[in-house]
């Protein structure tokens, strides 16, 4: 294992025999070298622990943690939170592809600002097949990001890189909010930095057929208005007009309009 990293990647794992080949060997073939790669394996039932297994006994910077239990994606995280050595955490899903240069631009961009806790950058999207099938960009600066965080999350979670001080300081994933527990965090995160998005392509999101993260399900939109109001009445962010007809006009489509629309008119909105 690394004595020193700089920063720690965080990788959960969940029954992805598939895709998670693919996805460890986009974080071992970095420019940036100096990682650790805590991967846990959330009790799959299919190979994903063997395939976890066979790479890390080739490199030593790879942690391999497994549940003995399905603890879901919140308690996951924060498990691997908890041993991290590093300044940084990056995050990445078993699914996903990294940019080979990923972790150099996003410790470049850290480094540099010292004032951002917590940043990401433009994502492609890809179907099952690896086949690029879309792209989604994200406003850069924290002026910006701040004006529409009430209307879609201001960040591609699995790119992103957050400061482990800001962690100690906010606190890990609430379980509570799940599924929606990233952009919960974030609200908490924007309370003590600043935010910020590089415009690179730092990763190629992998959208699977019934997959959590593709699912506009009744239950995450509803969690995701209990955040914006958590936002309003804890953390003092402040709604314009906009993102108050935007709140009620979203609760109201929750009951009229079927998944499969949203999602289309999500993706037509926020994908290029």
């Amino acid at each position: 294992m690394m004595s020193n990293p700089k920063i720690s990647v965080l990788m959960p794992a969940y029954n992805a025999e598939k895709y998670i080949a693919e996805a460890i060997k986009s974080i071992l073939n970095q420019t940036f070298k100096n990682f650790e790669f805590i991967i846990i394996d959330d009790c799959s039932t299919d190979g994903t622990h063997s395939i976890i297994q066979k790479y890390a006994e080739k490199d030593n910077r790879i942690i391999v943690l497994r549940n003995e239990k399905n603890f879901k994606l919140s308690r996951t995280l924060n498990e691997g939170i908890k041993i991290a050595k590093a300044d940084y955490i990056v995050r990445m899903d078993a699914d996903d592809i990294s940019i080979v240069n990923r972790l150099w631009r996003q410790i470049d961009y850290m480094e540099r600002n010292s004032e951002i806790g917590i940043s990401g950058g433009t994502m492609q999207i890809i179907n099952k097949n690896g086949t690029i099938v879309g792209g989604r960009k994200y406003h850069l600066i924290d002026s910006e990001i701040r004006k529409y965080i009430f209307r879609y999350s201001p960040f591609s979670h699995p790119s992103i890189i957050i400061r482990k001080s800001i962690l100690r300081k906010v606190g890990y994933y609430d379980s509570e909010y799940n599924p929606a527990e990233d952009y919960e965090l974030y609200f908490r995160v924007g309370q003590y930095s600043k935010f910020g998005n590089l415009p690179d392509v730092l990763l190629k999101y992998r959208i699977i057929p019934k997959s959590m993260t593709t699912g506009l399900t009744k239950k995450m939109e509803l969690k995701t208005l209990k955040i914006r109001k958590k936002a309003v009445k804890e953390y003092g962010y402040r709604m314009s007009l906009i993102d108050k007809i935007y709140w009620v006009l979203q609760y109201l489509s929750i009951f009229i309009f079927p998944p499969k629309i949203k999602i289309w008119l999500f993706n037509k909105l926020r994908n290029n």
